[in-house]
């Protein structure tokens, strides 16, 4: 005989199993907002607005943008950590405010990985190593030689401390052995006015910002700190290939709510990954420097993981904090 009770447990079960199905196969049925840490204008601003077009296309909901600055993306990053998990709020963020900026702070205010649903790193760019036209070497080895030849001597830029580019200075600087002194700016017009100068000796920015001055002649551009060459400078050649064992990046991510839907976040990631194919963003990217990079959720996670021990280690042997 059939337990009435049983029964009605059973149907239960079966219409909330079937609402989950139905809810996941419809997603997105509303607009997505996805945050932005960082003022509007910037490079991490305007590659979310461009992805969450097509992403919006993509998806047939709109993406809404929304910049939330203040606190070096902690403001922002906060709104997303405790947004529920379902989707509709993502953060559109970099390693500097994501990875390196808890890492300069006692207590540390999130972890990056456990905090979160990584989705995937859409996009990345190395640093590209430049000096003032006042410094005699032109070639990366005689940069190193030169630097070696006096130590403490040379001056470098930043936009400040703790910055991707100090960071990535800094790696450069404990993998060729050089003494140099960091002078931190209060931004990115200020620190390349300090070399254009020859108030400093060299600075380690993004080939977007600064290849333009280097076809002006206001400044040289000797190496690159990726894994190969990038289109946009063919002729530069990678710290690595100088001897120097160095690649460092600034990356730009899609992050989401600890607790998203594995089925939810591999659709963003599924997505985000068909779009980054584009050749008009494509083309934009490579003409500003940037890599495109299609990661699964799983590896994003991992490599997050790893770079953070990295700027960590980084970090602590040279007692960097936040300004």
């Amino acid at each position: 005989m059939i337990n009435p009770k049983s029964t009605a447990r059973i149907l239960v079960v079966a219409m909330l199993t079937c609402t989950t199905i139905a809810a996941a196969q419809t997603y997105p049925s509303r607009p997505i907002q996805m945050i932005v840490p960082f003022p509007a204008g910037g490079p991490t601003d305007v590659y979310a607005r461009l992805v969450g077009k097509l992403l919006g296309e993509e998806l047939g909901q709109p993406i809404i943008v929304e910049n939330r600055p203040g606190a070096t993306g902690l403001i922002g990053t906060n709104a997303v950590k405790g947004a529920d998990p379902d989707g509709y709020t993502l953060l559109y963020t970099s390693n500097s405010a994501h990875v390196i900026g808890p890492l300069l702070r006692d207590p540390q205010p999130f972890d990056p990985v456990a905090d979160f649903t990584p989705i995937t790193e859409p996009m990345r760019y190395p640093l590209y190593l430049l000096t003032s036209t006042k410094v005699p070497a032109k070639t990366f080895k005689e940069f190193i030689e030169l630097a070696k030849s006096q130590p403490g001597k040379l001056t470098y830029s930043s936009v400040g401390a703790g910055s991707g580019g100090h960071l990535a200075c800094e790696l450069m600087n404990r993998a060729a052995g050089i003494q140099v002194l960091h002078v931190p700016y209060k931004g990115a017009a200020p620190a390349a006015t300090a070399l254009m100068s020859g108030e400093v000796d060299f600075m380690c920015d993004s080939v977007g910002n600064s290849q333009g001055s280097v076809k002006a002649g206001r400044m040289n551009g000797l190496a690159v700190s990726s894994a190969k060459r990038l289109q946009i400078v063919p002729d530069v050649p990678t710290m690595i290939e100088e001897g120097i064992s160095v690649e460092a990046y600034i990356w730009l991510g899609v992050f989401g709510p600890k607790g998203l839907p594995e089925d939810v976040r591999n659709t963003l990631a599924d997505t985000i990954g068909k779009i980054m194919k584009n050749p008009e963003l494509t083309e934009r990217m490579h003409r500003e420097g940037y890599e495109v990079i299609n990661q699964s959720p799983e590896q994003f996670a991992k490599d997050i993981v790893r770079e953070r021990e990295v700027w960590e280690k980084l970090i602590v042997e040279n007692k960097i904090i936040a300004e």
